[in-house]
């Protein structure tokens, strides 16, 4: 048996930048995080042939081809697991709408179980090189590589898509105490919606050409926040949140809506100094920069959006449990 944790992740800025559409012409780039919230699968032996999946469905079918749920179907065929198998996944949250990254979590989970299920470990650029091409190239899903990344390396990583296809991964080497005082100052909270992020991408993907100034606007401001981050951690942080969500918004007409903006403004008015909508937009978490001393008065402004506590994650997916017979 088999059992493997994956991290969900926070972005901070240039999200939109991560695709092809747009690092086809010039290279686009993230601040993103993994943080201490999990997506975890099981992987076990049958007795006989057949294949269990387990998620918020359960099947049980005698090929790969017949299993419904995408992510498993492809990541069985990727590793080349046949027969004989059971795979349960689960998360510490509702993955669902979330904006935390949990489908790519799921896949870079599923690979990861799945390679060490059949003795083979592959590295975490092998792992995101992989999901990308089950949720990009494969099933079509309209997202960018970000997700896969930060998923497979963990961390606090500032990650470059390059215009010749290739991803640099770089370490943010933030001393302990800045990493401790940016957990303090960030506040992470559910809005209690839910949204389909492929109706939101879909239409930011087609029109990624009108929009392509407010990305490149988004991309400038990747730089800023690391150079910031690693000067120590200021209010400069919330301020460059808010210059991503105010053109993040611009890109699609349904990742912001009345209920998220009047909370937003809200949260402004009791002090925080910035922040953004996490993922494709239109529900799942809010993340906002405040300082210590006005955290109650921003997450009592915030209700009924309840506060999620979270600390990062230095690792990516990480084999758990690994029990042979």
């Amino acid at each position: 048996m088999v059992l493997v944790q994956t991290p969900l992740r926070v972005s901070f800025v240039g999200g939109g930048t991560d695709f092809k559409e747009y690092y086809a012409r010039r290279d686009g780039s993230v601040i993103s995080a993994a943080i201490d919230k999990y997506v975890y699968v099981m992987v076990k032996k049958r007795f006989d042939d057949d294949i269990r999946a387990v998620y918020s469905k359960t099947e049980m079918v005698k090929s790969v081809d017949d299993i419904r749920h995408d992510l498993i179907r492809e990541a069985l065929r990727k590793t080349g697991v046949e027969k004989g198998v059971e795979i349960a996944t689960f998360a510490d949250i509702p993955s669902e709408g979330c904006g935390l990254g949990s489908s790519s979590a799921i896949t870079i989970g599923l690979l990861n179980a799945l390679h060490a299920y059949t003795g083979v470990r592959k590295t975490s650029e092998e792992l995101a090189q992989e999901a990308c091409d089950i949720e990009i190239d494969i099933l079509k899903r309209p997202i960018g590589k970000q997700d896969q990344y930060i998923a497979a390396y963990g961390g606090i990583k500032h990650i470059v898509f390059k215009v010749n296809d290739t991803v640099q991964v770089n370490h943010l080497d933030l001393t302990g105490p800045s990493v401790k005082l940016l957990e303090q100052r960030l506040l992470l909270l559910y809005t209690g919606m839910t949204r389909k992020s492929s109706e939101i991408l879909t239409e930011q993907k087609e029109k990624m050409g009108e929009h392509f100034t407010m990305l490149d606007k988004m991309n400038g401001l990747v730089p800023q926040l690391k150079e910031s981050m690693l000067n120590g951690i200021g209010t400069e942080f919330g301020r460059l949140l808010d210059k991503n969500w105010r053109l993040k918004k611009q890109l699609a007409s349904k990742i912001s809506n009345s209920d998220i903006d009047t909370c937003y403004e809200r949260t402004l008015q009791a002090g925080a100094v910035g922040g953004k909508i996490c993922g494709a937009g239109g529900g799942g978490f809010l993340l906002l920069y405040c300082t210590p001393e006005k955290r109650g008065a921003v997450t009592e402004a915030a209700k009924p959006m309840r506060e999620v506590k979270f600390r990062f994650e230095k690792c990516g997916s990480i084999v758990l449990l690994d029990v042979r017979p």
